[in-house]
């Protein structure tokens, strides 16, 4: 019912699109996505196909949208509006409509029209996936039987749910019908994975628990290498799991906070054995030597884990920003004062960074759009500021382009650069990096990520400097 009051004002426009998808003397099939934003945090929606931009949909001044998409191929698709995205089931002919909240994105999203159903119950699954996650916390320190009889009550409540759809839904198409499994099995099958590497960081031994051999069974008919469900969080979310479990089978001890070298060197090697497929290889393969790194923040370079990368990826782009990243820390060394280099603040005027940060301990951020949402960016600046107030947290923008601060982070330490300023010569991969300075503008760090605990204790330290 609430979902029929919902779009009332939709009804008529559905009726209008089916008639318009009928003309059999066209060729070409048209499938419409649409629907009606509520507190927009910006004038479009972005629809997206694996990795591929698809259309970017402009919202009208009542913040609906509609998009025409000709001879669509059936399967996933995602939409992303503001800083938040979900995914979207859509076959030729469909009518998607949705409506939401941005105020409260995922739990107030709901579909009408043609295909809402299928995206309706995919939208349950994450809604549910999102519960069970915390419930996983609790059961992650039980013994493995109790655990898995846990398991194994949430397994047969999601059987049942895909059986009853699949009886209501008779002549759904076999495409669906993977995704749903997907979508309801596969974050279960990740948290049966999780289990033995959390129960280790919360035992007193650290050991890993003793597992018979069908702790594991779903394995069997689990396929960890299909391209169109790379991109996809309950498929990616469980075969990175699965391939992290094997690494740590080869004998690697529970780890609390970073993974050591040896350890990011033999996830690699077990990437490129498992991963058949080469576009699902390069992508994990590139993930993880770029977290790995940005994990640790020590700005240490893992010769062994990036010469790995380097011969085990096929992509050239990937290579060339890995290699980027490499060359970038590299040209800020620890202890070596840091080179100087111009900013221009909001007020238009140039000044020396060196200026800037004179006297001071300091934090340098750099950031652009693609890897951070300024709302994150407020909200760790602020908890940060707090944490070290002898540090001063400078942000600094590397896209060259004026547009207005950060709102509810302090204007005067925001910053941006353009094409001249020499930061660019240690910024080629315009990956983000923290550099961190002392009173005397010696580098105590030079490769740090922004958003890893294992910032903290650089922060210490230089705090107390």
């Amino acid at each position: 019912m609430k979902k029929i009051i919902y779009f009332l004002h939709l009804l008529l426009l559905m009726a209008l699109l089916a008639l318009m998808g009928c003309d059999s003397s066209k060729k070409e099939t048209l499938t419409y996505f649409g629907g009606k934003i509520i507190n927009p945090k910006s004038k479009y929606v972005v629809l997206f196909s694996l990795d591929k931009v698809i259309d970017t949909l402009y919202l009208d001044t009542e913040n609906k949208f509609l998009g025409k998409l000709k001879n669509a191929n059936e399967g996933l698709y995602y939409f992303f509006h503001g800083d938040e995205n979900q995914y979207i089931y859509l076959e030729p002919k469909d009518s998607l409509m949705l409506r939401l909240n941005t105020w409260d994105f995922d739990e107030s999203l709901v579909f009408a029209g043609e295909g809402a159903e299928r995206n309706n119950i995919l939208i349950d699954c994450f809604l549910e996936d999102e519960k069970e996650r915390k419930a996983f916390y609790d059961f992650n320190r039980l013994e493995p039987k109790t655990f898995k009889k846990k398991v194994a009550y949430l397994e047969k409540q999601k059987l049942g749910t895909y059986n009853d759809y699949l009886e209501s839904h008779p002549n759904e198409t076999e495409g669906f019908k993977e995704i749903l499994k997907v979508a309801l099995m596969y974050p279960l099958y990740e948290q049966i994975e999780k289990y033995p590497i959390i129960y280790a960081k919360h035992s007193d031994s650290e050991h890993f628990p003793k597992l018979d051999k069908s702790f594991f069974n779903y394995r069997n008919h689990v396929n960890i290498n299909k391209d169109s469900l790379m991109y996809y969080p309950p498929y990616f979310g469980y075969v990175r799991t699965y391939l992290y479990n094997e690494t740590y089978a080869l004998g690697h001890p529970s780890v609390k906070s970073k993974y050591s070298s040896k350890f990011t060197s033999d996830l690699l090697t077990i990437i490129d054995k498992n991963i058949t497929s080469e576009l699902s290889k390069n992508v994990l393969l590139k993930q993880t030597v770029i977290s790995h790194f940005y994990n640790k923040s020590s700005c240490e370079i893992n010769e062994e884990a990036f010469d790995k990368f380097f011969e085990f990826s096929t992509n050239k782009k990937d290579k060339n920003q890995i290699q980027q990243i490499i060359n970038d820390s590299k040209a800020v060394k620890k202890n070596n004062i840091l080179p100087d280099f111009n900013v221009i603040d909001f007020a238009n005027i140039e000044i020396p960074i060196s200026k800037i940060i004179k006297g001071k301990n300091a934090l340098l951020f750099f950031w652009n759009e693609e890897y951070y949402t300024e709302n994150y960016i407020a909200s760790r600046i602020n908890y940060l500021s707090k944490a070290y107030p002898t540090v001063s947290f400078i942000q600094i923008k590397m896209d060259g382009v004026k547009t207005k601060g950060i709102e509810n982070s302090d204007l005067k330490n925001q910053y941006y650069i353009n094409g001249k300023s020499e930061a660019n010569t240690f910024l080629t991969s315009k990956m983000p990096r923290c550099i961190l300075v002392n009173k005397d503008r010696k580098v105590t760090n030079g490769y740090a990520s922004f958003s890893s605990f294992n910032i903290n204790p650089y922060l210490k330290a230089l705090s107390e400097n």
